[in-house]
Order: structure tokens, then C-alpha cells, then sequence
């Protein structure tokens, strides 16, 4: 059994204190208490959804699984990894969707952008 994007959403959503929301104009799911996006479409919405995670957390899952985890050169040098719809492991993506979540969540809330 493989992971969709709706399944990956309905796990984030499962989360405390998350939402559906948008990120850049595209579904996202955020942590509430301070507005980040830790799940969303990316830019390969049709193989793959990305998730915000640290960097060696990153290279570690591209070197481990590479078939799943990886990144488009929009993505390199950034705290996120695109994840593949037909990883053959859901719970190993269920689990670094919660190392997601639990990461984002600890950060400080996004500052208000100034109105122009």
C-alpha cells in the first residue's frame, strides 16, 4: 500500500495543533500556534509532496532512500524533502511526516509580512 497526497494529509491532519491551510498559493498543512507549513504540494504535485525537515535529516533519508526521499535542484541547500506517492514503505513516510511536524513545530512563529 503506498501514500497519496490525500492519505498524507489526513496523517498531518491527525497531528496536534495542525490546519489545512495554503502554502504560496498551493494546500499546505500548517501548524496553527505559529503558521508554518510543515506538508504541502511542491512543485511535483503529480509523483510527489514535500515536507519541511532539517538538512541532515534530508541527506539522511535521500542516502537511505533514495527512491523515496529526494530533491529537484529547487530544493537543494533548503529544509525540505520531496517524498514519493509510490514508496513501497507508508509507515516510514507516516513517521518522518511526524519528525516533520514535531521539527516545524518548534519553531518561532512566521513574522507578519509588511503591507506595501
Amino acid at each position: 500500500m503506498t501514500i497519496d497526497w490525500d492519505a498524507a494529509v489526513a496523517f498531518a491532519l491527525s497531528l496536534p495543533d495542525t490546519e489545512l491551510s495554503t502554502s504560496y498559493g498551493s494546500p499546505a498543512v500548517k501548524i496553527v500556534s505559529n503558521g508554518r507549513a510543515f506538508l504541502f504540494t511542491g512543485r511535483e504535485g503529480q509523483s510527489s509532496f514535500g515536507l519541511a525537515i532539517d538538512l541532515d535529516t534530508v541527506e539522511m533519508l535521500k542516502e537511505t532512500d533514495p527512491d523515496t526521499f529526494w530533491q529537484t535542484p529547487h530544493y537543494e541547500g533548503w529544509p525540505g524533502v520531496l517524498v514519493r506517492y509510490d514508496s513501497p514503505d507508508p509507515d516510514r513516510v507516516r513517521a518522518i511526516i511526524a519528525r516533520s511536524h514535531d521539527w516545524v513545530a518548534a519553531k518561532k512563529p512566521v513574522k507578519p509580512r509588511k503591507k506595501k
